[in-house]
């Protein structure tokens, strides 16, 4: 009787717990079983890998072989595993030596012909590997990953002949290179040539925008069709901050599982999703929970246009990860977290036909009462600034100038971002209610003028929470150390739909 144990890793969200192959090859009637909660994909793993062993000149074994995927517990899924469940069978049956496979973990999904095929979740897998102080073999289309993280020793396939070759020590195949990351603060990451100077006039709306993107603020738009409001949303990630390598790392993992492209390194993900998105689209799911937009845009934007038509059942499962920064997907048989700290912006029209207040507008109080009614408020609520973007005279846009360029923005965005990490490590929209009452302190005008405010509108104590986070922001663009009364009263200014909605009640 034969056994070996070969190390690997599972997927469950962006973790990757160990998983230990084991194999056992006994006296009996040939045989391939596979116990430890395989799904489909993993069962079927049996007959790509005796193929691979066979098509790549290896004797299969004739015998019962048992294969544990340990724990026992934990669901296995995919095609990872067949890399791993060749190599036992391959040192049970002392066919390679089974010390080669200390200290070493492996990934991979096996070819009938034995060449080995990448798989999705790598990053999290080679990020634990090397926590671990493991080697780590994975397939070739997976090494640019791999080389994401310092430090891990990585050695790159493409078929299952030379990795035996390289365990027996017959060739000597070369290391995944570690990827040279930029650094610095870069301001040639603008996306497309997009400027925020291409938008003229609208200057409330791009203070608001420099305002939410030095704070990471929640930012909504509202107005009429053809106002810039969406021109002014693609223009945020052009003023936005580069992300550090840690924040970097942590979007390039969501990215792995999820199996899609990442954005460059260092650049903020912006995700823009159709209004026709499901809630499973926005928020992740499946049958195997997947990452969604929301996860999708961690560490950067989640941008909603036509915000009003989206599902409301998709706008309001947004409620949690908006404070939370995670998002948590339960399934009868697996529960995952993943990761969704994302700055939302959004744009809506005014009421359905866009043109309120117009000659041009034929909505009745009902209709527009029930469009405005599908942002809820509890979702307005976690929105921080909510701008209005009025028309402008066509006659007068020849004579404005388009104002300050995004490199300009983005000199002051970065330079308030740079305050409040010093200050309290993270950004002001992030801070907690402790350090809020330490770090956003208000004087006594400052803070009757604020409550009377909050009063008048009929605000929540989150909304007031909110509105000094926005102030302080105001403040540290001004480079104030005090939030002082014009900080408070600018930061007012920015809640414009619930202004609406007070003024229309009492009217």
């Amino acid at each position: 009787m034969s056994l070996s144990v070969v190390k690997t890793r599972a997927q469950l969200g962006i973790e990757a717990p160990e998983v230990s192959v084991e194999v056992h090859i006994s006296g009996g009637l040939p045989s391939l079983n596979i116990v430890g909660l395989p799904e489909t994909a993993v069962r079927e793993s049996k007959e790509r890998v005796r193929s691979a062993l066979i098509n790549s000149h290896f004797e299969f074994p004739t015998r019962r072989i048992t294969i544990n995927l340990a724990p026992a517990d934990l669901p296995k899924e995919g095609g990872r595993y067949d890399l791993p469940i060749a190599l036992g069978i391959l040192a049970a049956s002392n066919q390679i030596p089974a010390e080669s496979l200390n200290n070493i973990e492996f990934l991979g999904e096996l070819a009938l012909s034995g060449d080995i095929r990448p798989v999705k979740g790598v990053l999290p897998a080679a990020i634990n590997c090397e926590q671990k102080q493991r080697t780590l073999y994975i397939p070739l289309e997976n090494q640019t990953e791999a080389a994401l993280v310092e430090n891990l020793e990585c050695f790159p396939f493409d078929n299952l002949l030379n990795v035996c070759a390289h365990l027996k020590g017959a060739i000597e195949c070369p290391k995944a290179q570690v990827i040279a990351k930029p650094h610095g603060d870069d301001s040639s990451h603008n996306l497309n040539q997009l400027d925020l100077s291409d938008v003229k006039g609208q200057q409330q709306a791009k203070r608001a925008l420099t305002i939410a993107a030095a704070g990471q603020h929640n930012l909504l738009y509202f107005g009429p069709p053809g106002t810039g409001k969406t021109l002014l949303a693609k223009r945020m990630p052009t003023i936005l901050p580069r992300l550090t390598n840690a924040e970097s790392l942590a979007v390039a993992s969501v990215y792995s599982v999820a199996g899609t492209t990442r954005p460059a390194w260092g650049e903020p993900p912006i995700r823009s999703p159709h209004n026709t998105a499901s809630t499973t689209a926005i928020v992740g799911g499946g049958t195997h929970p997947k990452p969604g937009e929301i996860s999708l845009s961690h560490h950067g934007i989640l941008f909603l246009d036509e915000f009003a038509e989206f599902p409301r059942s998709a706008l309001e499962v947004l409620r949690d990860p908006l404070e939370s920064g995670l998002i948590h997907i339960s399934r009868a048989n697996q529960q995952v977290a993943y990761p969704a700290r994302f700055q939302l912006l959004a744009a809506m029209n005014p009421c359905p036909c866009g043109y309120l207040h117009s000659q041009r507008c034929r909505c009745t109080p009902d209709q527009i009462r029930r469009y405005r009614n599908k942002i809820s408020g509890p979702i307005l609520d976690r929105i921080d600034l909510q701008v209005a973007v009025g028309m402008i005279n066509p006659s007068e846009l020849k004579n404005m100038s388009g104002g300050e360029t995004s490199e300009q923005v983005r000199a002051k965005v970065v330079a308030a971002r740079d305050r409040q990490q010093t200050r309290q490590g993270c950004t002001n929209a992030n801070l907690s209610s402790k350090q809020l009452d330490n770090i956003c302190k208000l004087g006594n005008s400052e803070s009757l003028l604020l409550e009377r405010a909050i009063e008048k509108l009929g605000l929540s104590a989150r909304a007031y929470h909110r509105t000094i986070k926005v102030a302080r922001t105001i403040a540290d663009l001004a480079q104030s150390e005090d939030i002082k009364k014009e900080h408070v009263m600018e930061a007012l200014t920015y809640r414009q739909l619930e202004k609406q909605s007070a003024n229309s009640q009492t009217g």
